[in-house]
């Protein structure tokens, strides 16, 4: 055990009390195995939740249920979320037929694609996760660290414009992905039925006993498309592109999404561009950087716990000088770049290569009824891959010419091709999946969307916007799962029906929002923002996007209207 392990388990009393289940749990082994074998119940006992998190499971009930069920006097309708780790997005077209089917037999609520570029699993019983999760690896797909207080599962851009960087890329990020998952048995002795090993202090030569004191997230980025919101990211690395070469990263730290509104000292954050590095040097450099946060973050106040209040707390200039102690040398100087949007392409695009793909919107990313049944008679005859993207849409990729009069015709037969020209707004909408079963969530946001985007879009041609793209961003509550705080109009839920509306964040995703009004409902969110489209209609500026024009005029600075009902 090295010597800040060793510092850190000394102040172990002193730690929030999440630090003592990990660091109790023999290496995230915990009771679960037993757990799973009880019948008599359809959730897991004490601590082994929280445990099950680093294994890529959430245990949930269904609240829309909850109340009845306790005036029956029953325990609330255990089911389990579970979320696979697949970094970048990729997948074969055998492994989503294999997910098609394990969807089928295990999950209540189909596939859901996520803001994380993965995917979830909705429902799952107690009794089928083992068997869930042994078809998953017959697949070759795994959930390790896909939740949990470690690195969650690295996200990567796309741009078929550059389709060998793409690649190139793709492969950095699969490797980084790798190198910082947790390295414990747990997994497979729990899962797969695996030989058990005896576990020792040196069983997560990273990690240690105690993991991280929260989530870490690593995201790589492929201008001009910052489809993956770098600057949310707590590491980002951003590729510099020139003469058709990958020359290496700008490195990003410090990005975080998720607040807790009754706190002032919780915040949402942009990363800040540090400096440049050599493209092998991108997983190493990750590294390095978790285990800062590892020995440095704050394990009292997991509301404090995040990477970006740790840079806020101790300073850029502090990080720079251990990162360069730990690296041995200095980070280079950051290069000049530009990103143009942070949504994707809808529809078909052609490669560099001379390969096509097409990417297709999918409604927040729920794949289930008709749809399932559709893509699945889909991917019976495509013949290329299949990549997920952060924006909650599916890729078909490595189209060949000769393929593409079929498969067009194959989607418009299916009635897919609707999904490559989609409603603009829907396009360049987001939601979490708040309720009916994220513990988590105060208000609707996945359920929200069918009802509130046709008024939202009434209010855009009411003042002749319809062809107006705006980023709008819906989360059932204050921790950002889709990225709210870098939207052009945000919707964080407060209450049943109310909402916290931020508006001002950029379109291409390097401008954090602002708050605007604090707890109104749906009439009045119309109308505040009926009245700046109204605005922006007659004083925008030509192809001025609408959170640059809010920010422009200092239309936010007036807090007049700023509606506190707390």
């Amino acid at each position: 055990m090295n010597r800040q392990f060793t510092t850190l388990i000394a102040d172990l009393g002193q730690f929030n009390s999440n630090e003592l289940v990990k660091f109790s749990s023999k290496f995230l082994r915990g009771n679960i195995d037993q757990g799973l074998k009880n019948p008599v119940t359809g959730g897991m006992p004490a601590d082994d939740p929280l445990l099950l998190k680093f294994h890529g499971i959430y245990q949930q009930d269904n609240r829309d249920f909850r109340a009845q069920r306790q005036e029956r006097l029953l325990e609330p309708n255990y089911q389990f979320m579970v979320r696979l780790r697949i970094p970048g997005g990729l997948l074969s077209k055998q492994q989503w037929i294999g997910l098609d089917a394990i969807s089928r037999k295990y999950s209540d609520r189909g596939i859901r694609i996520t803001t994380r570029q993965t995917i979830q699993l909705h429902g799952v019983r107690k009794r089928n996760l083992k068997a869930c999760m042994q078809a998953l690896k017959r697949i070759g797909i795994d959930t390790v660290a896909a939740c949990g207080d470690d690195s969650r599962g690295v996200v990567c851009g796309g741009n078929p414009m550059i389709s060998r960087i793409s690649r190139e890329v793709q492969e950095i990020a699969k490797r980084t992905s790798n190198r910082l998952i947790p390295r414990t048995s747990a997994y497979e002795e729990i899962w797969y039925g695996e030989s058990k090993s005896l576990h020792s202090a040196n069983e997560e030569p990273i990690y240690g006993p105690l993991y991280l004191p929260r989530k870490f997230k690593v995201g790589f980025a492929i201008p001009p498309t910052n489809d993956i919101d770098v600057y949310g990211q707590d590491v980002g690395f951003i590729a510099v592109v020139r003469k058709e070469r990958l020359i290496g990263f700008n490195l990003c730290v410090g990005g975080g999404m998720g607040q807790v509104d009754t706190r002032d000292d919780s915040y949402p954050r942009l990363a800040q561009e540090i400096g440049f590095i050599k493209p092998d040097e991108a997983p190493e450099v990750a590294e390095i950087i978790m285990e800062i946060q590892r020995d440095h973050g704050d394990r009292k106040d997991r509301h404090q716990a995040r990477f970006k209040y740790t840079l806020d707390r101790l300073g850029l200039s502090w990080f720079l000088n251990v990162l360069q102690e730990r690296r041995g040398k200095p980070l280079l100087a950051p290069y000049p770049i530009n990103f143009t949007r942070n949504s994707d392409d809808i529809g078909w695009q052609r490669g560099d290569d001379g390969l096509w793909q097409c990417t297709l919107h999918i409604e927040s990313g729920r794949i289930t009824g008709a749809l399932q049944d559709q893509l699945a008679g889909l991917y019976q005859q495509y013949g290329g891959f299949i990549r997920l993207t952060t924006n909650q849409n599916l890729q078909l990729t490595h189209i060949h010419d000769y393929e593409l009069p079929q498969l067009k015709t194959r989607l418009d037969d299916l009635g897919l091709a609707v999904l490559t020209e989609p409603d603009l707004q829907s396009a360049n909408t987001l939601t979490c999946v708040a309720l009916p079963t994220c513990g988590l969530a105060m208000a609707e946001a996945e359920r929200y969307v069918p009802s509130f985007l046709p008024k939202f879009n009434q209010v855009k041609s009411s003042h002749g916007l319809s062809g107006l793209p705006i980023t709008l961003r819906i989360t059932g509550c204050p921790n950002g799962c889709a990225r709210p705080y870098i939207a052009e109009i945000a919707l964080t839920g407060r209450a049943p029906g109310l909402y916290n509306l931020y508006l001002g964040g950029s379109h291409t995703g390097n401008r954090l929002a602002k708050l605007y009004a604090s707890n109104v409902n749906e009439v009045k969110i119309l109308e505040l923002l009926s009245d700046l489209m109204k605005r922006y209609k007659t004083l925008a500026h030509q192809n001025e996007r609408f959170g640059d024009f809010l920010v422009r005029t200092t239309l936010l600075e007036d807090m007049s209207e700023l509606i506190e009902n707390q």
